[in-house]
């Protein structure tokens, strides 16, 4: 009796992996949706403000290079000592964000707080940590699902977000959306309380690695470097369009209701690519999915910069690159699972993460910069067609396989 008295109760993602997966949706759901709304907030800002487009841009350029700097470091402490603080304070620093975004007057005000304080803020609750429970917390068979179904919650927020943005935007004003948005971070908090649960142990015959051990092999590793470079162009993109595309479609003279139509049509149609790549990063080379979806995204932007603007080609346009937007993570995260395992994954898609961020910093950046130079958007729009065709190369050579390491010694 004392004996089934005493026996370990199963973990809750032994006996709930659902409960896991819907908690961590919703966290990945709520930490997208604003971030990926800020293109909406540009024009009013800038327009009561009289600042140029490139002080906006470099904010949200800068929340991206933060948020790519503080993932690594986020996902060492979440490896150490679970997800759940982690977390909490990224929330937290979300929200306060969010709201003193609401009070920026000055530029500095809106780089500290739409750049740093969001930046810092999605390192430590966005949809990478989530993915990174989903790996060490969830069994093998749920894993390459979750992460479609994680990545597709994030983009769940991209389809609620930009709509409810652009209609709040019209109803009570910017400065009461951003306020609304940072209250609705804090949700975050008791979600993240399914996701608490001591780090795994190390199992029998496992290598006891250190984290700067792990570093230096994944960083000694091509296939990973190759990873790492190829990452850096969905960044580019990603933040290129999130910001600039609702400013661009009104220079070519439609309404902001297609710029936040289109940018729902993005998240929404991404939900369909982020499961399917998470299914079919089980079943076929990820190397090569990822490389024709990098090659896809090209043929789409050069469609779209060619073709008439209108509310069909726009949408058009949103539903396609939707299908192929953040159906890069499934297959990203599955290789660096696959080469090193899953006791420092989220350290290590962290830095793959910064890559990604990079490239973010640059594509709003540059975007702003340039617009304020050139008067267009039309060089950021075929640097990032050729991205796409380098990162869809840089793919190809990938290894698909367990990094390999020195066996134990047996013990004496």
């Amino acid at each position: 009796m004392s004996a089934l008295t005493d026996a370990p109760r199963p973990s809750l993602a032994a006996r709930a992996p659902l409960l896991i997966v819907l908690c961590g949706c919703l966290i990945a759901m709520l930490s997208f949706g604003p971030r990926a709304s800020s293109g909406l907030f540009m024009l009013p800002m800038t327009g009561e403000y009289g600042w140029g487009r490139d002080t906006f841009g470099l904010a949200i350029a800068l929340q991206n290079l933060i948020w790519g700097i503080g993932t690594p470091f986020a996902g060492a402490v979440a490896d150490r000592f679970g997800v759940t603080r982690v977390l909490w304070l990224g929330a937290a620093l979300y929200a306060a964000g969010l709201v003193l975004m609401a009070y920026s007057a000055t530029p500095g005000m809106l780089h500290l707080s739409a750049g740093v304080l969001v930046g810092f803020g999605l390192s430590g609750c966005s949809f990478n940590i989530v993915i990174a429970a989903f790996g060490k917390m969830l069994p093998e068979k749920w894993r390459p699902l979750s992460f479609g179904a994680g990545t597709a919650a994030g983009s769940f927020g991209q389809f609620l977000f930009p709509p409810l943005a652009a209609g709040l935007n019209t109803t009570i004003g910017w400065h009461q959306t951003l306020l609304v948005f940072g209250l609705a971070m804090l949700l975050i908090m008791p979600l993240a309380l399914a996701l608490a649960g001591a780090p795994p142990a190390t199992k029998a015959g496992e290598r006891q690695q250190s984290i700067g051990a792990a570093l230096g092999e994944a960083f000694r590793h091509p296939s990973y470097v190759l990873l790492v470079l190829g990452f850096f162009t969905c960044g580019f993109q990603l933040a290129f369009v999130t910001t600039h595309l609702p400013a661009y479609l009104m220079d070519r003279g439609l309404s902001i209701a297609v710029g936040g139509w289109t940018l729902a049509a993005i998240g929404l149609a991404n939900m369909a690519g982020s499961l399917g790549s998470g299914w079919l990063s089980s079943r076929m080379p990820r190397r090569y999915l990822l490389a024709a979806i990098y090659f896809a995204r090209g043929l789409a932007i050069i469609a779209f910069v060619l073709l008439p603007a209108n509310p069909v080609t726009a949408i058009g346009f949103g539903i396609v690159l939707g299908l192929l937007w953040l159906s890069t993570v499934p297959p990203t995260s599955g290789l660096v699972m696959l080469m090193f395992g899953t006791r420092y994954l989220a350290m290590l898609y962290g830095f793959a993460f910064f890559s990604h961020q990079v490239g973010g910093f640059l594509g709003v950046w540059l975007g702003g910069l340039l617009y304020e130079r050139l008067g267009s958007y039309d060089f950021v729009w075929w640097l990032s067609v050729a991205l796409s065709f380098a990162s869809a190369a840089i793919n190809l050579p990938i290894v698909e396989k367990p990094v390999a390491r020195a066996a134990l010694p047996a013990a004496g």
